[in-house]
């Protein structure tokens, strides 16, 4: 079970933000016990300076992007790809968040604070990595946080075609192992490559809601 750290003195409340706002507030800390109370009340933290510097921004953004566990979409093609990669859970955090973080990623955000404050996170049980291999090498990869039955992704790479997408195809199979309707991936905003594979929007007013019913539920087997 993940280690519960010391409570944070930050508070966070996105329900008074007005609507279509994204950015709720600027400050706080990246302390374990900050950043599971903001994802636990839906903020996450991401730096408004250059490249994801300070100062530190709290966002909560509607509409949210999310995904339901009954609605992944897996093309043909997918499929195919599926069978030419190895999906690992857990074993080269830093590497994925490493891979996430590359510089010459267009829009890159993850600083190297960033880096270490969700690696704490991640020693303490609450972060969590999924790793596409193919020939042992990591080609892709996703981070996020796991609380009850919400996992809030955090950020995806590839090198290789299909390699993120297939890591969002091995944390499904975690988060559906035992079946609990709560569930659901946050991925924070819609794209178009994430719009494929069956991720849609929600008002901020339901994602909370949302959330709130996936906070009771268990972890996934895999993490407990």
């Amino acid at each position: 079970m993940p280690i519960v750290p010391q409570p944070s003195g930050f508070v966070f409340d996105p329900s008074r933000a007005k609507a279509g706002e994204d950015l709720i507030g600027v400050g706080a800390d990246l302390a374990p016990g900050t950043l599971l109370t903001a994802y636990a009340t839906g903020v996450f933290p991401m730096g408004i300076g250059r490249q994801g510097r300070r100062p530190m921004g709290w966002w909560s953004p509607d509409p949210r992007g999310i995904l339901r566990l009954d609605e992944l979409k897996v093309s043909r093609s997918l499929r195919k790809s599926l069978r030419h990669f190895e999906i690992r859970v857990d074993t080269a955090f830093e590497d994925v968040v490493a891979g996430c973080a590359d510089p010459s990623r267009d829009g890159r955000w993850i600083t190297d604070e960033i880096a270490s404050a969700y690696t704490r996170l991640y020693d303490l049980g609450w972060a969590h990595s999924i790793e596409v291999l193919r020939d042992d090498e990591l080609v892709g990869g996703l981070y996020g946080i796991a609380i009850g039955g919400l996992f809030a992704g955090e950020s995806m790479f590839h090198r290789v075609t299909d390699a993120s997408k297939a890591a969002l195809v091995g944390l499904h199979e975690v988060l559906v192992a035992d079946h609990d309707s709560r569930r659901f991936v946050d991925v924070q905003w819609r794209t178009t490559h994430l719009a494929t594979l069956g991720v849609s929007e929600v008002p901020r007013e339901t994602y909370l809601a949302l959330l709130a019913e996936a906070l009771t539920a268990p972890l996934p087997g895999r993490w407990r």
